[in-house]
């Protein structure tokens, strides 16, 4: 309650403070930009395999969960859907239909 009032007295309202923004991103647009044509090059690579791409591409490391959030911030899923499989005619379904 003692927060509501100084931040009142303070600013004269008692809305919060807005969103400080957090710590900078490893990766920049042009970085990013990168890695999303990177992975347009090699659709079916794992996390790993961008991450070991990146490393030759940039010299730089960068954590798998970095390179996620690229990847998902631009609606790039690595997981791959039964339906995709099915639509690319792929063989070895291992009995799925």
């Amino acid at each position: 309650m003692g927060e509501l009032l100084r931040r009142e007295w303070e600013t004269g309202s008692l809305a919060p403070k807005p969103a400080s923004g957090g710590p900078e991103r490893l990766l920049s647009a042009d970085d990013q930009a990168w890695l999303v044509a990177y992975v347009g090059e090699h659709a079916d690579a794992t996390l790993a395999e961008l991450n070991t791409g990146w490393q030759a591409h940039s010299g730089r490391s960068v954590c798998q969960t970095c390179i996620w959030d690229v990847l998902n911030e631009h609606g790039l899923r690595r997981k791959k859907k039964l339906e995709s499989i099915k639509k690319c005619g792929a063989v070895g379904l291992g009995g799925h239909r």
